[in-house]
């Protein structure tokens, strides 16, 4: 690789970081984030999202140069673009941060930069909206003056066994000379080896259909538990059935939230919308998945006043507010949409979560966590997210927190069957 390049990572949350991190293994680059207290951290050796071990920062801090300032990246030629692209509250993509990004590097970029994005987008986000405006703010021209490039992050938060240099790495270049230098940047942290596509919307759309799928394979077996609990039979008893044969695809109900899965349908469908065609399996997947927890809550509801009796206020234990298990990230969790749902439906609702960040909970969701819970308190527990802390304290630990006729709803399958009273 050419070791003149200097690089620069713009966004360091759950994707940036590893990412900045990893270059700085083997040669100097900049991480850059508009969040002064994010950098801060960061100096500080501390990563709030997990995703980066303390020591693992101050390993390469020599190499890696953490800023807030835009004119701090103005010397770089290599931008990467790792900024959060969600979905507004009508469900539709929010290129906010996109654009913003886009505005600055375009404030910056010089003859023969480079600009990578790999925040997840709709096939033509990078062509069709980023680069203009890197061409209007800059004043320079696509693919003879700057180029660009796409390729999709794929962090998974809280995994610690596929890390970013174990994934392989699918690259495009606005041409073909660019995208050799991409492939040869990227291959240097990626061992697993980079996967080369002809164009960049081709990038695009192998992205944003990597979480679809695996929404809609999730939308499948949540509807399967819903009718199963209508016919009387276990649903995940049946699963296991299935799952004998060498070809079934091992999925599991539950809630589906976070910042991919439950978000970049919705930009696949907007885009293909604008084309002239009305998608029905992604977005009747997309309903079923978000309908999920006020199916839960209603059922947790029925099934507690049938197996223990009608009562005007009963209390109620959340166990995990994060959208997955062993990670804070608590963007897009559903955990908040079941806790609401139960709200209205009676319960008093308590929730506890060893690994979300509370002022961040209270922030965003204007709830507070509880920092230990009470024993012999609750009516009811949900297990909603299958934290190994909640694992490694077992069933009695779980049990010993409600009262004696506690009622036991384990939404991960995390206990024993016989040691819970509702299960999906």
């Amino acid at each position: 690789m050419n070791n003149q390049r200097k690089i620069a990572v713009v966004g360091l949350g759950y994707v940036g970081l590893p990412l900045a991190v990893e270059f700085a293994k083997y040669h100097k680059v900049t991480g850059y984030d508009v969040d002064v207290g994010r950098v801060d951290g960061l100096r500080n050796f501390s990563d709030k999202t997990g995703e980066v071990e303390n020591s693992e920062l101050e390993y390469v801090s020599k190499n890696l140069e953490l800023v807030s300032e835009l004119n701090d990246i103005a010397d770089c030629d290599f931008y990467i673009i790792t900024v959060p692209t969600p979905i507004d509250d009508a469900k539709e993509p929010d290129l906010t941060a996109i654009s913003a990004a886009s505005k600055s590097i375009g404030e910056i970029l010089t003859v023969g930069n480079i600009v990578v994005y790999e925040s997840t987008v709709y096939p033509g986000v990078t062509e069709d909206h980023c680069v203009p405006i890197l061409e209007s703010v800059s004043g320079l021209k696509y693919n003879e003056d700057f180029f660009c490039g796409y390729s999709p992050e794929r962090i998974n938060p809280g995994d610690k066994d596929h890390r970013l240099p174990d994934i392989v790495k699918v690259v495009s270049g606005s041409n073909g000379h660019v995208l050799d230098i991409i492939e040869e940047v990227y291959c240097q942290i990626i061992k697993a080896g980079v996967h080369r596509v002809s164009k960049i919307k081709v990038a695009e759309a192998a992205k944003v259909i990597e979480n679809t799928q695996r929404d809609l394979n999730i939308a499948l077996v949540n509807e399967l538990s819903k009718i199963f609990s209508l016919l009387d039979i276990d649903t995940e008893e049946t699963l296991i059935a299935a799952g004998t044969k060498w070809n079934f695809i091992p999925f599991r109900p539950g809630l589906v939230g976070g910042h991919c899965i439950g978000v970049d349908p919705y930009y696949l469908t907007h885009r293909a919308q604008k084309a002239g065609y009305d998608p029905q399996v992604i977005l009747s997947g997309r309903r079923i998945n978000d309908e999920m927890a006020q199916f839960i809550a209603d059922k947790i509801s029925q099934l507690v006043e049938k197996n223990r009796g009608e009562q005007k206020k009963r209390r109620l234990l959340i166990l995990g507010a994060t959208f997955k298990e062993d990670c804070p990230d608590i963007r897009n969790s559903k955990v908040f949409d079941m806790l609401v749902a139960l709200e209205s439906n009676g319960f008093l609702v308590d929730i506890h979560d060893p690994y979300a960040n509370s002022s961040e909970v209270e922030k965003e969701f204007g709830i507070d966590l509880l920092d230990d819970p009470v024993k012999n308190l609750y009516d009811v527990i949900v297990l909603a997210v299958k934290h190994k802390e909640y694992v490694r304290k077992g069933h009695e630990w779980i049990r010993a927190l409600g009262k004696k006729d506690v009622f036991i709803c384990d939404l991960k399958y995390v206990l024993p069957k016989n040691q819970s009273d509702m299960r999906l």
